[in-house]
C-alpha cells in the first residue's frame, strides 16, 4: 500500500501544482485575461474558473475534505481539461494546444483510481 500512496501523492501533486499553484500565480494576470479574451469568454469567466480550480485542488490534497467533495473536484477537473481542449481546437484549430490539457488526464486518472483504492482499503 505504501507504493500506491507514493504514486497517488505524486499524481495528485501534479494536479495540485498545475491547477492550484499555477492558478494562484497567474490569477488576474494580463496573460490570463488576454487568454480568456482570445477564446471569446466573458470577463467574469476566468476568475470564476480560477476560484473553482483552486478550491478543487485544495479539496484533493486536504484530508479533512469528504470523499464526495473530492469526487466533484475530480469531475470538475475532467470537465476543465476537456473544455480547454475544445476551446483550443475551436478557436485555433488542431495543434499541441489541444492535446496539452488532455495530458493531465493521466495524473488525474491515476490519482482518482488510487484514491478509490485507498478509500476501499480504509473500509476493509
Amino acid at each position: 500500500m505504501n507504493k500506491n500512496k507514493i504514486i497517488f501523492w505524486i499524481a495528485t501533486g501534479i494536479i495540485f501544482f498545475w491547477c492550484g499553484v499555477m492558478t494562484v500565480i497567474f490569477f488576474g494576470s494580463e496573460v490570463s485575461k488576454a487568454g480568456m479574451e482570445h477564446y471569446g469568454y466573458p470577463s467574469y469567466f476566468g476568475p470564476m474558473i480560477n476560484v473553482f480550480s483552486i478550491l478543487g485542488s485544495l479539496a484533493l490534497v486536504l484530508p479533512v475534505v469528504p470523499a464526495r467533495l473530492k469526487e466533484w473536484a475530480y469531475f470538475g477537473f475532467a470537465l476543465n481539461f476537456i473544455g480547454a481542449a475544445v476551446s483550443n481546437w475551436a478557436v485555433d484549430g488542431f495543434s499541441f494546444q489541444v492535446i496539452f490539457p488532455l495530458l493531465f488526464f493521466v495524473p488525474l486518472g491515476v490519482s482518482y483510481f488510487l484514491f478509490h483504492k485507498m478509500e476501499a482499503a480504509k473500509k476493509a
